[in-house]
C-alpha cells in the first residue's frame, strides 16, 4: 500500500501551502497586517486598508471564520463594530516581521545601487524617492 508521500512528492511542503491558503490572499494579508496596531473598527480599516467595503466585509467575515480575527459589536450609540486579531491573528505577528526584514534586505535597493530602469518607488504621501537620499 502506497503512502501518502509516495502519492503525494509535495507532501512535506502541504503545511506551507495550507498556511497560504488561508492567509494568502492579498486583502487577508493586509488587514491581519493592519490589525496588527491593535482594535479597529471596521471605517479606521476601510481607510486604512483603501479596500472597498464589499471587500473588506467578505475578507473579515473569512479571517473571523477561520479564528484569526474577533470581532466586537459595540451596541451604545453610535453602534459600532470593532476587529481585533485573536491569538491566532497575534501569533503571524513574528511572520510578518520576519518577512519586514527580509523585505528590507532582498528588495530594497540591494545594497545602496540603484538600479537606472528599475521604477521609481513611492512614499506613502506621494512623493517619489528616487534619486534622493
Amino acid at each position: 500500500m502506497a503512502t501518502s508521500s509516495d502519492e503525494n512528492p509535495n507532501a512535506a511542503a502541504c503545511p506551507v501551502i495550507d498556511s497560504l491558503e488561508q492567509i494568502g490572499s492579498q486583502w487577508r494579508l493586509v488587514v491581519l497586517h493592519d490589525l496588527q496596531g491593535g482594535e479597529k473598527r471596521f471605517n479606521e480599516l476601510k481607510r486604512s486598508t483603501d479596500a472597498s467595503s464589499r471587500t473588506l466585509s467578505r475578507v473579515l467575515d473569512d479571517l473571523q471564520e477561520m479564528g484569526f480575527v474577533d470581532r466586537r459589536l459595540e451596541e451604545d450609540a453610535p453602534v459600532a463594530t470593532y476587529y481585533s486579531l485573536t491569538e491566532k491573528g497575534e501569533s503571524l505577528c513574528p511572520v510578518f516581521d520576519a518577512i519586514g526584514e527580509w523585505a528590507e534586505e532582498w528588495i530594497s535597493t540591494e545594497g545602496g545601487d540603484e538600479d537606472e530602469t528599475a521604477p521609481e518607488r513611492v512614499e506613502t504621501d506621494g512623493g517619489s524617492t528616487a534619486g534622493t537620499e
